[in-house]
């Protein structure tokens, strides 16, 4: 309702309420039971409402000057003075419009309820009215006015002729979702313009233009509706977009996550292109190390196709470190089944009892390198290539690294450089030597530290022919090594250690040459035993030095080359010595 109770209250809208429809009042029709052009009152026989009304009147009369200072400038006093009075400074001359100030009205008041008893809306107040009650803050209550500037402009009155008051839609929807007016979705500019559309000048089809709005205020052409162009469209299009685009990556990774758990892996089919890479599979390395290793070089196409391929092999579990040469682009299966085949593997493998010279040239040959590269390196670098403290430094010594090439398979891939694999050998040294307790049998032995059992490992490799020979053979060494061996007086007098020197592998070396030559690493020339490692021995042969027998073994010969004679006495040696002197025309 407006302020005081002035002006008429709300229209009635419903189709069945008796005040239905136009009761022939306008926009500022004075109250029940006044007259518009005068104070004097009338009642209407029509109006169910007018004593009730008259009441009220005689009521606000008596009230009138307690609240002349709440009145709004431009509306009509509720009293019973006639217009143009000096009471009233703000009163209109009969027939005159109403001036607009800046304010603004909403000519409505609230309903009243059908058949009840006029309610006092001072009576609890004396003195002012009730700011603190919201008159639309109910769902029930009829819409909040809109002020001047979002009303839709009126043809202008007739002079002297009233305007029938516009009726309430009765199909008006309160759930409705009203329009926005923010100038983002109703397309104004900044100054509350709103921007020029496409089909505002489209002629009807008479040529004429023509623009009506429906009730939703929406613009009418040629007899069909056209709903205002918005931006909340855009707005609705980025929403979804994003929401699309959401659903999409969600749906992707579920997808991806579903299929890596529940999907068959990813694999190739086959045996695998023409192409061959050389792969290199480290120690320790098993399972998914595996995989991961074939497939950067291209050889399989997913780690868990690999590794379920491993499991379903009996023999999968068997794969050994070393180097392998297979086909690219292979299935699973068919990768672990090559592994398997000796034949794919293509490792450097060094033999027992190697010399470190001919190691050197394996490894130029391996690498393509020019020859002499590797001895090169080792003999410029052999302190920084990981020996143990106990190696002896000897000026004597030929090669320090001797003895620490282990005998093994080795990675050496083409393109590695030939520190990396004497690295390799010398770390798988010093871990098999761990195993074993030199320093105690050095002790035992009466030996000069773990480099001299070393070196007596070496020279049983190289002289032993068999696993049973080893043990016979330390023998040998250990008890020509007495003090009180007369025999020899204490020299070893082995072929090989000769032969290293001389860098040959002869059966047929001449007596003269053999003790006449003063080289340290002549055994028939000095005591003892030579400087240092004559080969790379094997762990047997280390085991072999560690436990020889004690069957008090002092000499042997081999007739033939696949079996060693072992003897006590010099004179069941000579007996077998002039028996291989004949098989070889010496005699």
């Amino acid at each position: 309702m407006t302020e005081y109770g002035r002006g008429p209250g709300s229209e009635p809208w419903h189709p069945e309420d008796p005040l239905y429809g136009d009761q022939g009042w306008g926009g500022h029709q004075a109250a029940h039971g006044q007259s518009q052009y005068g104070d004097q009152q009338q009642s209407y026989p029509q109006d169910p409402y007018a004593q009730q009304y008259q009441n009220q009147q005689q009521y606000q009369s008596h009230q009138q000057q307690p609240y002349d200072q709440h009145q709004q400038y431009g509306q009509q006093q509720p009293n019973h003075q006639q217009y143009g009075t000096p009471q009233d400074p703000y009163a209109q001359q009969p027939g005159a419009q109403p001036q607009y100030n800046g304010g603004w009205d909403t000519g409505q008041h609230a309903a009243m309820p059908y058949g009840a008893e006029p309610q006092d809306p001072y009576a609890q107040h004396s003195g002012g009215y009730d700011t603190g009650q919201d008159y639309y803050g109910t769902p029930e209550a009829y819409p909040p006015p809109q002020p001047p500037g979002r009303r839709e402009a009126a043809p202008a009155q007739q002079p002297q002729q009233q305007q029938p008051q516009q009726q309430p839609s009765t199909d008006w929807d309160p759930d409705e979702p009203q329009e926005e007016t923010h100038p983002f979705f109703t397309g104004a500019d900044e100054s509350g313009d709103r921007e020029p559309r496409d089909d505002d000048d489209d002629p009807d089809d008479d040529g004429s233009r023509s623009s009506r709005r429906d009730r939703g205020g929406n613009e009418r052409r040629g007899g069909k509706t056209k709903k205002k162009k918005s931006r909340s469209g855009c707005a609705c299009l980025v929403v979804s977009v994003v929401l699309v685009g959401g659903l999409g990556g969600v749906s992707y990774v579920g997808y991806t996550f579903w299929k890596k758990q529940f999907g068959a892996p990813a694999d190739y089919a086959g045996s695998g292109i023409s192409e061959q890479v050389e792969v290199e599979i480290p120690e320790g390395a098993f399972g998914y190390d595996i995989a991961n290793i074939l497939r950067k070089q291209g050889v399989i196409k997913s780690s868990d196709a690999f590794v379920a391929a491993q499991n379903d092999n009996p023999k999968g579990k068997l794969i050994q470190a070393g180097v392998y040469l297979l086909n690219k682009e292979m299935s699973a299966a068919s990768a672990v089944t090559m592994m398997l085949d000796p034949k794919s593997q293509n490792p450097f493998v060094i033999p027992e009892g190697t010399r470190n010279t001919k190691v050197y040239e394996l490894i130029d040959k391996r690498l393509e390198l020019k020859k002499g590269t590797t001895a090169k390196i080792a003999k410029t670098k052999a302190e920084s290539l990981g020996l143990p403290d106990w190696a002896d430094d000897n000026p004597d010594v030929k090669d320090p690294l001797e003895g620490f090439l282990y005998p093994a398979a080795y990675p050496v891939p083409k393109g590695s450089k030939p520190e990396d694999a004497l690295k390799r050998m010398v770390s798988r040294a010093n871990k098999e030597y761990g195993k074993v307790d030199l320093e105690a049998t050095a002790k035992k032995f009466n030996l000069d530290g773990p480099w001299q059992v070393l070196t007596v490992a070496s020279l049983v490799q190289a002289e032993g022919l068999t696993h049973d020979d080893f043990r016979k053979m330390a023998e040998v060494v250990y008890n020509r090594l007495e003090p009180d061996n007369t025999i020899t007086n204490r020299k070893l007098e082995f072929d090989s250690a000769f032969n290293y020197l001389k860098n040959q592998s002869k059966i047929k070396i001449g007596s003269k040459e053999i003790r006449t030559n003063p080289d340290p690493y002549n055994t028939y020339y000095h005591t003892g035993l030579p400087p240092g490692p004559i080969s790379n021995p094997g762990m047997d042969a280390i085991k072999a030095s560690l436990n020889p027998t004690t069957n008090g073994w002092m000499f042997f010969i081999s007739l033939d080359g696949k079996k060693t004679d072992f003897t006590k006495t010099v004179e069941e040696h000579e007996k077998l010595n002039e028996k291989w002197k004949e098989q070889q025309g010496l005699g």
